[in-house]
């Protein structure tokens, strides 16, 4: 089990930048796969971006705008967030499970952070 502890989240304005952290404890998180989900309110939790290695996946509505990275050394993976829009405004989530592949769906993690809140105003 790895414990997930996110920063970074706040207000900003549309079309601002914001710099989300997921700090992991545990030797052994290179070999974690690691997650970015969201969840708005009175909506599903829904997948943000993915890391496995140096495999990134995103959803389409942030494709080209975020960028997932991670730092092995820091036990830490990061969510850049440009261009943001009002609609991007939710609790963002970090997620880790035993690596191997990129996964996409929240039942696929087993560890989760308590989240960070992220508000872009129009």
């Amino acid at each position: 089990q790895v414990q997930l502890v996110e920063s970074g989240g706040g207000l900003v304005q549309a079309g601002g930048s914001l710099r989300l952290s997921c700090a992991a404890s545990g030797r052994t998180f290179s070999s974690y796969a690691m997650g970015w989900f969201r969840q708005a309110p009175g909506k599903e939790r829904e997948f943000v971006a993915a890391i496995w290695w140096s495999s990134t996946y995103y959803a389409d509505s942030v494709k080209g705008r975020f960028t997932i990275s991670r730092d092995n050394a820091k036990n830490t993976v990061y969510l850049q967030m440009n261009s943001l829009k009002p609609e991007d405004t939710a609790v963002y989530y970090c997620a880790a499970r035993g690596g191997g592949l990129i996964y996409t769906t929240p039942s696929e993690y087993d560890d989760w952070g308590q989240g960070t809140q992220v508000t872009v105003s129009s």
